[in-house]
């Protein structure tokens, strides 16, 4: 079979972060010491080859450039200081916007000035929608709902998830569909006899990992077995905060939606914090904002690789989840204080506004990763070595290092 050599790809990838991996000899250490590397998954090294040789669609073809975490340790030890694991990181960024058809994720992630101009006028916009038809700031009482149209603000949500789930399921039916031409990829295990099994195991495969590994975040926390830390400040924890937080406030979020639909607790009603889903969005809130706190801290002071190269886009990203934790709290200690709080308006203004451009670049952005890696990962599930074996343990996963 014929390979088709694509000199400029290591050019591209530099666009996306990437260091100059013409220095790796291809040792092997990286794939070494790789605490998630197999037998059959040799990564970063075997992405690296692929830059290298500018087999571009074997890049973008395999599952394995997502089971990467990026720990570092790789990095650490790389003697010629090729920094596989910033390498694998630019990859990802430079996969993202070749599954995203709109390339608009090409442009946010390779140009800075559209990125700022971009993300002020979309700022702007949200902000045009919302003050359109505003009612009066009522000095008496903190009445949000009265400031702006509680259906308004759902039926701009339901819009936005909309378009975030229609763009997101487009970008990633690009990426299985360049996995199953790639010989690296599904077009690789299907020559080796490997089929997945039916639609129930495949399900059962996107449930099992949705739990383990996005939720208990199994393999992240097999990357951080070795590092000398307290556990609320290893990665997985904080990525697990930050993952944790957001989908709570999201969940919290659509159940006073549903509150209202049904009646029961109309948008805006005061309750008890206590109530379960004033409970749910303070919980999740708390770990939000401390995840993303940990997480700007270590990109300040970068006491390890990861932490030590960041793109503007690394930086919007958990930025905009900070403002988003954080405005949330301000307006909620607006809502609870004993005398109404006229910036309390302004505060609830940039909390749905921010909320709402977080999800509307979720498919663009690094929030990707969460689409990707997932599906990644049933793929992994399913199709890896002893994956399709009948016998598993109760509470394992087949996709195990």
């Amino acid at each position: 079979m014929s390979i088709r050599v694509d000199p400029t790809l290591l050019l591209e990838l530099h666009k996306y972060g990437a260091f100059d991996v013409n220095a790796c000899f291809n040792c092997g250490n990286c794939t070494a010491i790789c605490p998630l590397s197999t037998e059959t998954e040799n990564f970063p090294r075997k992405m690296i080859r692929y830059a290298q040789i500018g087999v571009r669609d074997r890049l973008l073809g395999t599952n394995e450039l997502w089971l990467c975490y990026y720990c570092g340790e790789c990095s650490d030890t790389c003697p010629r200081e090729a920094e596989p694991g910033e390498f694998m990181a630019a990859t990802r960024r430079y996969a993202i916007a070749n599954y995203d058809l709109t390339r608009l994720s090409r442009l946010l992630y390779t140009s800075a000035p559209f990125s700022i101009i971009f993300l002020l006028l979309l700022a702007a916009f949200l902000t045009v929608i919302m003050l359109a038809r505003h009612g009066p700031m009522r000095p008496e009482s903190l009445a949000l709902f009265d400031f702006v149209s509680a259906r308004l603000i759902h039926h701009i949500g339901i819009t936005v998830i909309g378009m975030v789930v229609l763009a997101g399921a487009i970008s990633i039916a690009n990426m299985v569909h360049k996995m199953s031409r790639s010989a690296g990829g599904l077009a690789g295990a299907a020559a080796e006899g490997k089929h997945g099994g039916n639609v129930f195991q495949w399900f059962a495969s996107l449930v099992r990992t949705i739990f383990t590994e996005v939720f208990a975040e199994r393999r992240y926390r097999d990357c951080d077995e070795e590092k000398q830390q307290p556990w609320v400040l290893k990665p997985w924890f904080i990525h697990g905060s930050i993952l944790w937080g957001f989908l709570g406030l999201l969940a919290a979020t659509a159940s006073d939606w549903v509150l209202d639909l049904t009646g029961i607790k109309p948008t805006g009603t005061m309750v008890p914090l206590w109530y379960p889903v004033r409970l749910l969005g303070t919980v999740s809130g708390m770990f939000l904002v401390y995840g993303t706190t940990v997480a700007i801290v270590k990109r300040l002071s970068k006491p390890d690789k990861p932490s030590s190269h960041s793109l503007l886009s690394d930086w919007v990203f958990v930025l905009l989840l900070w403002l988003a934790g954080v405005s949330g709290f301000a307006l909620e200690v607006a809502l609870y204080l004993p005398a109404p709080q006229m910036w309390g308006y302004y505060m609830f203004i940039i909390h749905v506004v921010v909320s709402m451009e977080l999800i509307l670049l979720a498919p663009f952005t690094k929030f990707a990763h969460a689409f990707y890696r997932t599906t990644a990962l049933v793929i992994h599930a399913r199709l890896a070595p002893g994956a399709q074996e009948p016998a598993v343990s109760a509470g394992t996963s087949p996709a195990g290092p």
